[in-house]
């Protein structure tokens, strides 16, 4: 029975695996998402637009629908989901933990496909994604 476990944050995704349940964990992977780390003025291209008031002389600034640092963490979310999908499909794991930084978790989630969410036996909002493999490994349970 092969387990994976994701550690990540918007920034950088880490995959371990383990053979048993009971097995310590071994770095496969380790993804960085370098844009993540920018400052959203960094990751804007252009300035908003300004319109005008229906009513008056006023004018306002045009804001954005997705701000840029959370469109980064987004497009992580999809490339680390569609690693994973395919990991799961290729049959390199059975069962899923996922420990990452809270907002990234529920971005995470809303990515994975249903076959995937079955796979993820449970889940820790913390963000561990540079913490070493023994403080990852006390956050799981006892035995996998």
């Amino acid at each position: 029975m092969s387990i994976w476990v994701v550690v990540a944050d918007a920034s950088r995704a880490r995959i371990f695996s383990a053979d048993k349940s009971f097995s310590p964990l071994v770095e496969e992977e380790d993804l960085s998402h370098p844009k993540a780390r920018l400052h959203a003025q960094e990751l804007e291209t252009e300035r908003m637009g300004r319109a005008f008031d229906s009513t008056g002389e006023g004018r306002h600034a045009l804001s954005r629908e997705v701000p840029p640092k959370k469109q980064e963490a987004q497009r992580f979310a999809r490339e680390l989901c569609e690693r994973l999908n395919t990991a799961r499909a290729s049959g390199r794991f059975e069962r899923l933990y996922i420990i990452a930084a809270p907002a990234f978790l529920g971005i995470l989630r809303n990515c994975l496909d249903d076959t995937m969410q079955k796979s993820v036996a449970g889940t820790v909002d913390k963000n561990l994604a540079a913490h070493d493999v023994e403080e990852i490994r006390r956050q799981l349970p006892r035995f996998l």
